[in-house]
């Protein structure tokens, strides 16, 4: 009864049928595995609540679907254009995400075609990777803390080339203008800079410098921003 039961009513005789119990361990193994890699994913880094939930249970629902499948083109097909019928209304997500979601699929994905024993060494593999790249801070930029992102306006008669030049040769390494912008009706320009400072603990001085130099128009001082981790 019960086997009848979890018989598609579509079935055949050729039709292979997944027994509960393997239904079970697969889907079973899948959550594990799923919650280890999220909990990997997370060490030392901020993640959403959401996005450890949904990262846990993804390898499980790619699970489910690929056993459904099966080895059958046509559901295949099908499940290829469900999926794109997918709109996804969230913000752009890091990369460190984006692969995070394609190591979950591709667990899920192993799982479903029934290899228990390589989803988990993938799982062990490329989570203690992860876990190990951010013990290392593996890809951090050096000289972090000296680097900023400074915006200064200036009024239209001060010829912004030169102006601070020699402000930033005391107080920076290096001092790149990224941006110019005339604001106030053009009687105005603002600047943006990406600067590295000698010493992260004269930034005050230097900031006196700019504003007597600026005629004390608004200055601001932040981390440098860093857009690259998007994809």
């Amino acid at each position: 009864m019960l086997n009848t039961f979890f018989r598609g009513i579509f079935d055949t005789t050729q039709t292979a049928v997944i027994a509960p119990g393997e239904f079970l361990l697969c889907v079973g193994t899948a959550l594990v595995l799923g919650l280890l890699l999220s909990c990997c994913v997370s060490f030392g880094a901020r993640a959403s609540r959401s996005f450890s939930a949904a990262l846990a249970l993804l390898p499980a629902v790619v699970c489910v679907v690929i056993m459904m499948v099966n080895g059958n083109v046509g559901t295949g097909v099908a499940v290829a254009g469900a999926f794109s019928l997918v709109r996804f209304r969230s913000a752009p997500g890091s990369a460190r995400e984006i692969a995070a979601i394609f190591l979950a699929m591709a667990v899920g994905l192993v799982c479903g075609m029934g290899y228990l024993g390589y989803a988990l060494l993938t799982s062990l593999v490329f989570g203690c990777a992860g876990m190990l790249y951010n013990r290392m801070d593996f890809g951090q930029r050096r000289h972090r803390e000296r680097d900023r992102q400074l915006h200064i306006t200036i009024p239209e008669e001060l010829n912004y080339s030169e102006a601070f030049t020699d402000i930033f040769a005391e107080y920076t390494d290096s001092a790149e203008l990224q941006l110019v912008k005339t604001t106030n009706m053009g009687s105005l320009y603002r600047l943006s800079y990406q600067l590295r400072l000698k010493n992260a603990r004269r930034e005050k001085e230097m900031l006196d410098a700019l504003r007597c130099r600026n005629g004390n128009l608004e200055i601001s001082i932040s981390m440098q921003e860093n857009g690259n981790g998007e994809l």
